[in-house]
Formats: structure tokens, sequence, C-alpha cells
């Protein structure tokens, strides 16, 4: 049995950055971390773009995760690698299990979940026609890329349009594959326009908007695939069905938080984000448990990760040492057109508290209203406001004076 005053589940840029936090704080703490090193997904992803809000310079995923494993080396903050978080008690014990060490149990004044999230596959949305070799989910297939070496294929369709799939679709292209097209079933991107930019429109690459794939056709391996115009009812359309030759096709369709860890725990859950709800200081709805990174919402920048992570990390080392104290809270509600609202709970009191939200379509000129009670806290008019771009604003906690409501006013 190890003590600890923080035990963070998760040793990614959400997991790193919480556990520095902690430590800083004065918390003694623990990371488990199940892979056999500390960055998560950062470590595959090689290409640029990390690190321009956080540190103000542009680096590699690889970069910015040395950036943090290097300041948890220098800490002296306790790792366990090949970890495998299996439970957590009412206690607030951590059941772990390694190679190293066997079945382990860590009891911690609080814990912090950064687990991060996983992808969705073929089979999580019901993908048509044949299962043969060749569907990869596009991290998957960043991983064989950019660290195993394999190329998955030399003509290439992705299907769906977030941030991974587009930079796996460049990447594709860079090891010489003929990148075919890209499939997005809504009328908009998921990912980040620049993305689209930068990934897409700069090597001719073409996307479909409002399109879908109705069948995978080969065996043993992909040979190709029909696919079809959406309505609005998101329903193909058949006699507009069209073929195209393929030999690998990569699923960039949407990402879960790995949640498992606490089902049944009796947490409450956003049916919207499938995170935990929150209040600012991210902690759940079962005390001295906080979330934070992508296992409690998907971020479109890991500098947002680390920046939340820190929040909770402190919040956590400061619970530890019985110094947080939650006011009355009230809760945050999101309404027309603000698909979520981030933190749900806000405890009253003073000093500032940042609202995330990600809108459900794509607005241009929409007002953001955030209203408390019968005050109006902001009216923010935005250029444009896009699915796949999280927006933020702050709001001061004197200013609250009931139940919080962000909506759009078009």
């Amino acid at each position: 049995m190890f003590e600890y005053d923080v035990v963070v589940i998760g040793g990614g840029p959400a997991g790193m950055a919480a556990a520095i936090a902690a430590y800083d704080s004065g918390a003694k703490t623990l990371i488990l971390e199940r892979d056999v090193r500390l960055g998560g997904i950062l470590n595959q992803c090689i290409h640029q773009g990390f690190g321009l809000h956080y540190f103000k310079e542009e680096m590699t995923g690889p970069e910015y995760a040395d950036r943090f494993r290097k300041e948890v080396e220098k800490r002296g903050i306790d790792v366990m690698l090949e970890a495998m978080a299996l439970s957590i008690g009412e206690d607030r014990t951590v059941t772990a299990l390694s190679p190293e060490h066997g079945l382990v149990k860590a009891k911690a004044g609080a814990i912090v979940l950064a687990m991060g999230c996983r992808e969705r596959t073929a089979g999580a949305i019901a993908l048509p026609g044949t299962r043969p070799a060749g569907i990869y989910t596009a991290g998957m297939a960043q991983k064989l890329c950019n660290i195993d070496g394999f190329l998955v294929g030399k003509e290439v369709v992705v299907l769906g349009s977030g941030d991974i799939g587009l930079i796996m679709a460049r990447r594709m292209t860079t090891e010489g594959a003929k990148v075919k097209l890209v499939l997005e079933l809504m009328p908009y991107s998921s990912g980040l326009k620049r993305n689209i930019v930068q990934c897409l429109d700069d090597y001719g690459i073409p996307i479909k908007y409002s399109h879908t794939i109705t069948r995978i056709v080969g065996n043993p391996r992909i040979e190709g695939l029909y696919y079809a115009p959406v309505g609005a009812d998101r329903k193909p359309i058949l006699e507009k069905e069209q073929y195209v030759n393929c030999d690998a096709l990569l699923l960039s369709v949407g990402l879960i938080p790995e949640n498992d860890l606490i089902n049944g725990s009796g947490v409450e859950m956003s049916p919207v984000t499938n995170g935990a709800a929150v209040d600012e200081n991210r902690m759940t709805s079962l005390e001295g448990v906080f979330s934070c990174g992508n296992v409690l919402h998907v971020h479109d920048l890991v500098d947002n990760v680390s920046e939340e992570a820190g929040i909770a990390g402190s919040a956590a080392a400061r619970y530890a040492k019985g110094e947080l104290k939650c006011d009355e809270c009230v809760n945050v509600t999101a309404k027309e057109g603000v698909r979520y609202a981030l933190p749900q709970r806000v405890n009253r009191g003073e000093g500032k508290v940042r609202l995330f939200f990600r809108v459900d379509n794509v607005y241009k000129g929409a007002k953001l209203v955030v209203e408390s009670g019968e005050k109006t806290l902001l009216n923010r008019k935005f250029q444009v406001l896009a699915p796949g771009e999280m927006g933020s604003v702050d709001i001061e906690k004197s200013d609250i004076c009931g139940d919080i409501v962000v909506r759009l006013e078009k």
C-alpha cells in the first residue's frame, strides 16, 4: 500500500501537467501510466503545431511531451509505468497492476483522472459492407506510420474530418500514397479550419461534405468502397451512389473519453461530452476526484489540455491538504445553438471563471449570450463559430446571481 496526496491516472499531456501543478502546490504525487513511457498520444504526433499558446513556440508532439517529461523528472515526481489502473475505491484507493510491482494499491488524498480518449471504430459506427483488412482508425494508422514505419496503403480514403484524419491525409500523401478523397457526413468539418487548409487544400486533396460510405468491397483486403451524398436526415441517397478504388480506409469519426474506470462509481456524467460533470476546479460529483483533458471533454488544442490539467492538479493538491473550500454552486446549462458548456457547475465567490463551449453548427455573426438569473453577464458577437473549434469566455463570479445559461442569438 502506497500513500500519496495526489494520484494522477494517465501520463499524457493532461496527466503530466496535472502532476506538475499538484507537486508545485506542495502535494506528494504519483503518476500511473499504462504505456512504457510518458507522453501519451503525443509520442506519435510528429507534426508541428504544438505549444504555440502554452510555450509561445511551435514544436512537434514528441518535443512538447519531452518538455513536460523533463519537468516531471526535475521535480522527482514518482512515476509508475506499464501500470494499468483497475479500480477506484470509495476511500480513494486506486488499485493498479504493473509488471514491476504486481498488484498495488495507492491511497490518495485526491485523484486526478487524465486517461485521455479512444477512437470510434468501424464497429462503433456500424460501417456497412464486408470486414476486410485495410481499415484502420486514423490514430492507429498514425502509430503504424510514425512509430513502426509501415505504410498502411497506397490508395487511401478517409472517412470523417476530425483533426487526426486530416493530419493523416497529409501524412499519407507525404509518404507517397494517393489520398483519393475525404468523406464527411456533416455539412461542415469537425476539425480545425487550419487543418483543412494545411492538410487538404495545400495538397489538393478533395473533401466531400454531406457524404458517407454505403458499402465496403473486398476480401481479404479492401478493394474499394461505395459512397453517396446524404439528405437532411443524414441518410444516404443510394441512387447517387459512386464507387472509388482504394486499398486502405482511415476512420476519423469521433473520440470517446476513456471513462470505463469510473463507470458505476456514481460520478455524474455529461450525456453530451461523455465525460464527468465538473465544477470550475474540475472536481467531479465524487468529492476528491478530479477530471481533466480529453477524458473530460475532447479538446482541439493540447495547449488547452495542459492549461486545464494545471487547474485540476493544483485544486487536487489543495483538496488533499484540506484547503479547497467548495461554496454554494450554480448550474451551467447550454441552450439554443450551444452544444455544451463546461464547467457544468460554478462555485459562488470571487475571481473569474472561464467557460468553455462548443456550438452545434456553423454560425456567422452570431452573439454568444451568458445569463445568470435575470442578469446578462456577457453578450459578445463572433464572426464565425464552428463545431470543430472550442470557444471560451471569462465571467466574474461576483456577478453570478443564479443558474447560468449559455446560448446563441442568431
